[in-house]
């Protein structure tokens, strides 16, 4: 090998770090931003949690004693209403609830982007070696 063959390799093998190396910086900027947006997310979900759980203290404060009073007025009597009320409430606390627990399972937290495109990444830097 000649000294010119030596330093087109040198220069190639430099060159392919410093790809790489950028090309990890851009993924971990992409991890970095795409956990943030996940976070908000589920900030977001916890806000919906703690909103249920408001709403259903109020509704079971302010509305249950309206409601018994009217169904008792209707004829049912008022230990039927309450159980009548009581449970139509906790039916739309438990969908509340449901669908916050949902949005904060781990999965829809992870970086699935990231993870994509590390995986698409690695794929094309093999393909390029496997060509060499």
């Amino acid at each position: 090998m000649s000294d010119a063959n030596n330093k087109s390799v040198t220069d190639m093998l430099g060159e392919a770090l410093n790809h790489v190396s950028a090309l990890v910086r851009k993924e971990v900027d992409l991890a970095r931003a795409e956990m943030s947006e996940n976070l908000n997310k589920a900030a977001v979900a916890l806000g919906l949690i703690v909103g249920a759980v408001i709403i259903a203290l109020t509704a079971l404060n302010v509305l249950s004693a309206a409601l018994v009073a009217a169904l008792t007025e209707a004829g049912i009597d008022a230990g039927w209403s309450a159980l009548i009320v009581g449970a139509v409430l906790a039916i739309i606390a438990f969908v509340m609830v449901g669908k916050g627990v949902n949005d904060l399972k781990l999965s829809s937290l992870a970086p699935s982007r990231t993870t994509k495109n590390v995986k698409r990444d690695a794929h094309a830097i093999k393909d390029a070696y496997d060509d060499k």
